[in-house]
């Protein structure tokens, strides 16, 4: 399983601390025209490879022990105790723990000393001999629209055969957050084979101030500006990479007509010109720096070691940004551009927005 930590916003994909990869749930896991045909269609045909079982429908001492061995592990990352958690851990993570040892110690000070309450757990049972090679596991009941307020899906690609747990915990922090943790039982205990530490606040606000602010811009036409505040406030909602939940879902189908096709989107690349200059964008996203909204957009440069050219030349894009684009004034504070090269290095310039002219 990979390890994401908190904060992580670059567009791509979580380091990996697991030889099994997750992949993001990008569509709507239960479309509104399938309804409850897919899902009693899912549970038939998937029966004998994956189930899920909610709390509801495990056994009381198993939920106990999914909910302590969460909040077990929860003390240890508050204490940084990097070394007790790598021996709780599967051998595959155990021995490549560095990213998750990483992501301990850069959420430590957040975390110690504050609450976790663990919400409800989800067993996930994977049969037979051989890894599966899209695990889908529906857990919950499903309605004629698809997913209902208690439901939840995890896709999860290549995932051996065993018995798994997906723990969450709502961090009450001075920066709220959730933690999640992927468990195996091995033998009797519960072990951890994958960390995912996540904001649930940026610049103060939650998924859900997003996904009304993206609602408001939507009715403006502001369509790149509720692009954006979607894709924050679906990062928001999900605790993990690999699930949907009903809101996850209907953020996902209310985006799908905001898709902006002249900025990056979507995996998509734009061109963008400026000062006589055509520049390929390859990532723009939502960042929070204090209270302030920010948006940062990525092009491609060949070579980033003349700083001065590449203050200038970001500086360009940011103002032809602005000028193309200038409903992006009323959802962000300022604008980050960062000039990047192959090999990874970048120089960025950020202006603020009541400053460019």
């Amino acid at each position: 399983m990979p390890v994401a930590p908190a904060g992580a916003k670059d567009g791509g994909d979580p380091n990996t601390m697991h030889p099994l990869e997750i992949e993001r749930v990008r569509v709507s896991c239960m479309r509104k025209t399938a309804g409850v045909l897919v899902a009693i269609l899912g549970l038939v045909l998937g029966a004998r490879a994956q189930t899920c079982l909610t709390s509801e429908d495990m056994e009381p001492a198993v939920r106990s022990a999914l909910e302590t061995t969460a909040k077990r592990y929860f003390d240890l990352v508050s204490k940084g105790g990097v070394a007790t958690l790598r021996q709780n851990a599967i051998p595959s993570v155990a021995a490549d723990f560095g990213g998750i040892e990483a992501a301990i110690k850069d959420n430590e000070p957040n975390f110690a000393g504050a609450t976790a309450t663990p919400r409800t757990p989800f067993l996930l049972q994977a049969d037979g001999k051989e890894a599966l090679q899209r695990a889908e596991f529906l857990c919950g009941v499903f309605g004629k629209s698809g997913q209902t307020s208690n439901s939840a899906v995890f896709v999860i690609p290549n995932l051996p055969p065993g018995d798994y747990s997906v723990a969450i915990l709502d961090v009450a922090a001075k920066s709220p957050a959730t933690l999640s943790f992927v468990l195996q039982k091995l033998g009797n205990d519960w072990k951890l084979a994958g960390f995912y530490a996540r904001p649930s606040q940026v610049a103060g606000h939650d998924g859900q101030w997003f996904a009304n602010q993206a609602q408001e811009f939507k009715s403006k036409n502001q369509n790149r500006n509720a692009w954006f505040y979607y894709l924050e406030a679906r990062e928001l909602l999900a605790p993990l990479p690999f699930m949907s939940t009903m809101v996850t879902d209907k953020i996902y189908d209310d985006m799908q007509a905001v898709q902006p096709t002249d900025l990056p989107a979507g995996g998509n690349t734009a061109d963008l010109a400026a000062d006589g200059k055509t520049y390929r964008l390859t990532a723009a996203f939502l960042v929070g720096v204090g209270n302030d909204l920010d948006l940062v957009v990525k092009y491609s440069v060949p070579d980033v070691s003349n700083s001065n050219q590449m203050y200038q030349q970001n500086v360009s894009v940011i103002k032809a940004l602005a000028a193309k684009f200038p409903e992006l004034r009323s959802g962000f504070t300022a604008i980050v551009a960062r000039a990047v090269e192959a090999s990874g290095r970048d120089y960025g310039t950020m202006n603020a927005l009541k400053d460019v002219k």
